[in-house]
């Protein structure tokens, strides 16, 4: 791997090369990723502690409540090191390790948005064998298989990234390690990068999809047939977080990596890689569990046990 990649070290140029914004970005950064791991621990927490929320969809949840605090620290912790630094610079080996993790974390999050949609299909479409058709062990077949599959997909772009030459500029104009900023820094031919990318890739984000498409448009037949207006529109509510969730995880991600690398523009690159990295991953506890009633009943229940402890 050395042999052939002369360059040692990359300087990550973040997010702003203005001191002043430096700061300023370092702070808010930093509450957000302190957001975004409170947030997630406290459903974790009180998932694990309150026997009532012991059921798949919960069970999915706390695994997508994990791989959120996992992108956030593979991705953050870098950024935040960049606007304090004044040398911007991260090891060869370090890189390449932190593309590895974030393609594995990065696309175990599209693995679990097909999970919670099968998981919604059955119980709305076939809710007199949901416990049998999604038992725990089932449960847990699909997320160790969806962690493997994911791990292999990554080891392979991880490989080939590493076995390219990075002979010129050692500058990557981004806050960390991904695929398009150091395709775009090679000066190695990158059309096999590019075509398993477009076709591993794409079946890899295209298999999810087509399973979240096909789930939902089943749960969407079977609202309809719901004679509560009220139903209906609490439904149709559930469905309509998902469906945003989804369309900006898989519209981020076709953006950034479905495209030619002659097309890269890095600048805009860096804001949609902070949108799919941060932004997302801070707003899920909210959007998928914060505004669940039973997660609401089971956190007030913490809280209230937390200050009667306190007061004796």
């Amino acid at each position: 791997m050395h042999n052939r990649n002369q360059t040692t070290d990359f300087i990550l140029l973040g997010l702003s090369s203005f001191p002043v914004h430096q700061r300023l970005l370092f702070v808010v950064f930093l509450l957000m990723y302190f957001t975004t791991v409170l947030g997630d621990v406290a459903i974790i927490t009180v998932i694990k502690m309150d026997a009532q929320l012991h059921s798949p969809m919960f069970f999915f949840l706390r695994h997508f409540s994990f791989v959120d605090i996992c992108v956030v620290s593979i991705t953050v912790p870098q950024l935040l090191i960049t606007l304090l630094s004044e040398r911007k610079s991260i090891s060869f080996s370090a890189c390449i390790a932190q593309l590895f993790f974030f393609l594995w974390i990065g696309n175990m999050e599209f693995f679990l948005l097909a999970s919670m949609a099968y998981d919604r299909y059955v119980a709305i479409c076939r809710p007199l064998h949901y416990t049998m058709v999604v038992s725990k062990k089932v449960c847990v077949q699909m997320v160790t298989v969806s962690w493997v599959v994911t791990a292999l997909h990554a080891l392979l772009h991880m490989l080939m990234t590493s076995h390219l030459s990075f002979c010129a500029s050692n500058i990557i104009h981004h806050f960390f390690c991904d695929l398009p900023p150091l395709l775009k820094l090679s000066c190695s031919d990158i059309s096999i990068n590019e075509l398993v990318i477009f076709t591993e890739g794409g079946l890899m984000l295209l298999c999810p999809l087509i399973f979240i498409t096909v789930s939902y448009v089943g749960i969407i037949s079977t609202i309809l047939k719901i004679r509560s207006i009220e139903g209906r529109s609490k439904a149709f509510s559930t469905c309509s977080l998902h469906f945003t969730l989804v369309a900006l995880f898989y519209g981020s991600v076709f953006f950034m990596y479905f495209r030619p690398s002659t097309s890269f523009a890095l600048d805009y690159d860096r804001v949609v890689s902070v949108v799919y990295t941060i932004l997302i991953p801070m707003a899920n506890p909210f959007i998928y569990s914060l505004r669940n009633k039973d997660v609401k009943m089971a956190l007030q229940k913490a809280f209230g046990r937390a200050k009667m402890s306190c007061k004796m």
